[in-house]
């Protein structure tokens, strides 16, 4: 890895703001005592999991079990979130009044109120009535709220591509939908791919918020080991290094795929 004379003073520049924040902390007299002790056995130990066994094993803790629920609930909802968003995206440009204004109102609506109130709504009301798991509940929120956001960045990609597109394909005997399968959405997924990717990363951070209806995800996990061995700097930065994985992980990913694709242009 090469460093250039930009990241050199960059990286001397926070050096200095975290020397400067440890000072001032120091010299306020600010003491606190880290029990990062207690992290590893969060993540891993090893040992016996329930009274009656007998042969030890290596086991993931409370922060690694929660970590594993926040990738599954993220995975499950990206994935509603993209065929919704995608639905949404092309009945907003749709020549139907009826099918235009719905979508419009449905995008409005759910980008316009915040995701806490919908997960409660979603999980108390609709989820009483159709009998949800708070795991359907929390992915069903996330998928909506998601999902009227990439609807935006739906229209917006294929409104960027050139009209004589669609006009081409029609007049070679193309069906509307056909064209749209073929010819504009593929090139318009790879113009959104970024805008995406950062709706996706915003999915992630706010999953935390379905620890609010009793879902053991990383940060429900997070808040309960601090409240039996109130190490919460230490479990809280290591939530957030957890968070911080996920997240950095789906940014490489989208990385990788715009450079895949990237060779055809």
């Amino acid at each position: 890895m090469v460093f250039n004379k930009r990241s050199v003073i960059t990286l001397a520049v926070l050096t200095a703001i975290l020397c400067g924040i440890y000072y001032f902390l120091t010299a306020r007299g600010i003491t606190y005592i880290w029990h990062w002790e207690n992290i590893p056995k969060m993540l891993f130990y090893y040992g016996t999991k329930f009274a009656d066994d007998t042969t030890p094993s290596l086991h993931m803790g409370v922060l690694m079990i929660g970590f594993v629920l926040t990738l599954k609930i993220s995975v499950v909802a990206i994935i509603f979130a993209i065929l919704l968003g995608t639905i949404l995206g092309i009945c907003r440009l749709s020549s139907e009044p009826v099918t235009r204004g719905i979508a419009f109102t449905f995008v409005e609506l759910i980008r316009n109120t915040p995701l806490l109130v919908q997960i409660y709504i979603i999980y108390f009301f609709a989820g009483s009535m159709l009998r949800l798991s708070a795991f359907a509940a929390g992915v069903a929120a996330l998928a909506i709220f998601e999902g009227a956001y990439v609807g935006e960045i739906v229209r917006a990609g294929i409104q960027s591509i050139n009209k004589g597109q669609m006009e081409a394909a029609r007049s070679l005997g193309m069906s509307y939908a056909k064209a749209m399968r073929h010819i504009i959405l593929p090139q318009a997924f790879k113009r959104i791919i970024p805008p995406l990717a950062g709706q996706f990363i915003s999915l992630i951070k706010d999953s935390s918020l379905v620890s609010v209806i009793a879902l053991a995800d990383l940060m429900f996990q997070g808040q309960q080991a601090v409240a039996r061995t109130y190490s919460a700097f230490e479990i809280y930065f290591t939530v957030a290094f957890l968070y911080l994985i996920l997240t950095s992980t789906l940014s490489m990913a989208t990385q990788y795929i715009e450079r895949r694709l990237s060779i055809s242009d």
